[in-house]
């Protein structure tokens, strides 16, 4: 599910990521990149003349992971009782479990790609950096004795940002936005468990997506 707010929260979130100033809407030109049209994602930028078909290895950097601003503040205004509210700690246990599993998530798949997943910069490997930001939990679980179950039409919401580089020199090469609604296949009952699923999966297509955008840049790569 695609929605037309998310162009705004998009160019946000990358300039979480990139270090960029937000701008109010996407750039023809963004980090001396020229925009580009993409089946995959919402938003896409290339370096003008990058060449990707070198590139057999790459070294994926630890995903960055952030909740969207007063995320926690919102949700806990909405709750009547203390034990229904979500805890800095909370937030920092999901900040943690959620760069372990999006980072493995990338380099399993990666790999699986036929990438050589390594630590050390060479002229043919590429450096990814990925950030999955803006994260919104429609229904978290509520820290009870026992165990709880909220209803919410999907589990949340969340902007993914890639960047390639080329490992020796820094250079940037390419970037891509998405943003997408989670678990909104499923409408029902949410847990904890539940919402780890749902979000498993979106990065998994997030990752799963940039891979074949790969295989298209190398396609296209010295294409007139």
């Amino acid at each position: 599910m695609k929605l037309r707010r998310k162009v705004a929260t998009a160019i946000v979130a990358c300039g979480l990521m990139a270090g960029t100033a937000a701008l109010p809407a996407p750039p023809v030109e963004w980090d001396g990149m020229q925009r580009v049209s993409s089946k995959r994602f919402d938003h896409a930028y290339l370096a003008p003349g990058a060449d990707f078909r070198g590139y057999t290895k790459v070294i994926i950097e630890p995903t960055e992971v952030a909740f969207r601003k007063n995320w926690r503040r919102d949700q806990n205004s909405s709750s009547s009782s203390l034990a229904g509210r979500v805890s800095e700690r909370d937030v920092q246990d999901a900040v943690t479990k959620g760069v372990a599993a999006s980072s493995q998530i990338m380099a399993d798949t990666w790999r699986k790609g036929g990438y050589a997943v390594v630590d050390s910069p060479a002229a043919d490997t590429l450096k990814i950096r990925t950030g999955v930001v803006n994260i919104s939990v429609s229904a978290p679980e509520l820290r009870t004795a026992g165990p709880t179950y909220s209803f919410a039409r999907e589990a949340g919401q969340a902007t993914f940002v890639v960047e390639l580089r080329d490992s020796l020199t820094n250079a940037l090469l390419g970037r891509a936005v998405d943003t997408n609604v989670v678990g909104d296949n499923t409408v029902g009952n949410r847990n904890s468990v539940s919402n780890r699923g749902d979000f498993r999966q979106v990065v998994e297509i997030w990752a799963e997506d940039s891979l074949r955008a790969m295989s298209e840049l190398k396609r296209l790569s010295g294409a007139p």
